[in-house]
């Protein structure tokens, strides 16, 4: 089989937000990229080879459990297509891996992509898998399957979407997402520890019920950060549309360092809150807050300035070898 490769480029995310619990994300200009090749072994037998370059180099698995190549298996069997017998990946990872900036999600989205890509066929037009008829994947049943795959709608919405993203799950049915223009004035900033945290153990401190007050302050607040975030990003306003009371003060026994820092940086009047599950945090830099960051964040973190990625996911296909 003559070489068939794309190239992914997956950016980081954000969600939560602060109130917007499971359904709010934000994509953010920093990247992971995938480039995917499928080959012939020699011998014809089944083989997955995997390079990986920074974040999480030495620690992932480079075989069949990789998250991207267990992503492009499901897309080849939605797809109806023959599973490849060589799968090689060479994956330059810059999103720091269990700190709630989206890594999982973005090698998901990064796998499906890669996968559709391929079995389309950008250089036969049959499909680089063959003649075989395969069923294609329009771009919301990618966002279905990716949801399947990671768990949340919220999470791989801005991944594959870019931008401001709004996700829910249809009673009994499928997984929808709104896409919104985030105001070109809001500069996110991630401060990133050292440490690392999973998103099983943050979800898992979560109670099963919650105040109904609680609830009603969250939903206000959530409407107020879209009017923020879109049309109006001025600091005071960012404060208050940021306040949290359905998850943040849960999780903070796993990450009391991350809590006590959103505490300090909305002391001052930065609008902060946790990224994701946690436990980087994700502050809102305006004109007026963005000398009062530096001076909270001690020297176990690292402090990113990013912008919105407004494109979100996108597939190159280079030249063939």
């Amino acid at each position: 089989m003559t070489d068939c490769r794309v190239v992914v480029r997956v950016p980081a995310t954000s969600a939560n937000l602060g109130p917007g619990f499971d359904s709010l994300g934000l994509a953010l200009a920093f990247h992971d990229e995938v480039e995917a090749e499928l080959y012939t072994p020699a011998g014809g037998a089944r083989e997955v080879k995997v390079h990986v370059e920074g974040e999480g180099a030495g620690e992932l698995d480079l075989g069949e459990s990789h998250l991207i190549v267990q992503a492009m298996r499901a897309t080849f069997e939605r797809m109806g297509a023959a599973q490849p017998a060589g799968i090689r990946l060479r994956c330059h990872n810059r999103i720091p891996h269990a700190r709630g900036l989206g890594s999982s999600s973005a090698a998901i989205c990064a796998g499906i992509l890669a996968a559709r890509a391929l079995a389309r066929g950008p250089y036969t037009g049959v499909g680089a898998l063959g003649s075989q008829r395969t069923t294609d994947l329009g771009d919301d049943e990618v966002f279905q399957l990716a949801t399947e795959l990671e768990g949340h709608p919220d999470n791989v919405a801005p991944c594959l979407a870019g931008g401001l993203t709004i996700a829910w799950t249809e009673h009994e049915g499928p997984a929808r997402m709104v896409k919104l223009v985030p105001d070109a004035r809001i500069r996110p900033v991630a401060i990133v520890p050292a440490t690392r945290l999973s998103t099983e153990t943050a979800r898992g401190l979560l109670p099963k019920d919650v105040p109904h007050k609680d609830a009603s302050f969250n939903a206000g607040r959530a409407a107020l950060l879209i009017a923020a975030l879109t049309q109006r990003p001025e600091s005071g306003l960012l404060l208050a549309a940021t306040e949290d009371l359905l998850h943040q003060n849960y999780r903070a026994p796993a990450m009391p360092q991350s809590a006590d820092l959103v505490k300090r940086l909305r002391a001052v009047g930065v609008p902060a809150v946790v990224s994701g599950a946690g436990p980087t945090i994700l502050a809102f830099s305006t004109s007026d807050t963005q000398d009062l960051i530096a001076p909270q964040v001690g020297t176990d973190w690292h402090i990113q300035q990013m912008d919105v990625d407004p494109y979100g996911a996108n597939v190159q296909v280079p030249e063939t070898r």
